[in-house]
């Protein structure tokens, strides 16, 4: 989980967005804080591991509600289930195809949203999301080329 210190300041943020303090809000913000890009399911059981018994639809709650907020950012890569994170400045994403790992990509300019297209139709552009896909190679040394990076990486729930 998050530390003692982050786990302080996560009620300070949330008052700070008009929240009210629960625990189950303490409780999501921190496992996104130590588990960034998780689905619902996997806040759910870093959640239960802290408090216990939290409904699964709570979790999603507290995460619609910090997500309206500002606090959560929610992002979905075709094919997969939402994935929420704290990391809200502008940033991008890259998915690796062979197991479905995201990770954070800074922005490739400095400020938002760090892309012109070209037209805007009459909208005022002001952010853009990019994924971008790849592979993981194989590690090395060769016995272990049947693993991929992502497979070194990977966190168990």
């Amino acid at each position: 989980m998050a530390s003692t210190e982050q786990r302080r300041d996560l009620p300070t943020l949330l008052r700070a967005a008009g929240l009210r303090v629960t625990d189950p809000r303490v409780a999501v913000l921190g496992a996104l804080s130590e588990h960034p890009h998780s689905t619902a399911e996997v806040v759910a059981v870093h959640v239960r591991r802290l408090l216990g018994s939290v409904s699964t639809q709570a979790v999603y709650d507290v995460l619609a509600a910090c997500t309206a907020a500002g606090l959560v950012r929610r992002i979905e890569p075709a094919g997969s289930p939402a994935r929420f994170e704290t990391r809200t400045a502008d940033k991008h994403h890259v998915v690796c195809r062979s197991c479905g790992t995201v990770r954070d990509v800074d922005c490739a300019t400095a400020d938002a949203p760090c892309l012109t297209p070209a037209h805007e139709h009459g909208l005022v552009i002001d952010e853009a999301e990019v994924v971008f896909w790849a592979t993981a190679p194989p590690v090395t040394p060769p016995r272990l080329s049947q693993r991929t990076a992502c497979d070194t990486t990977q966190e168990p729930v």
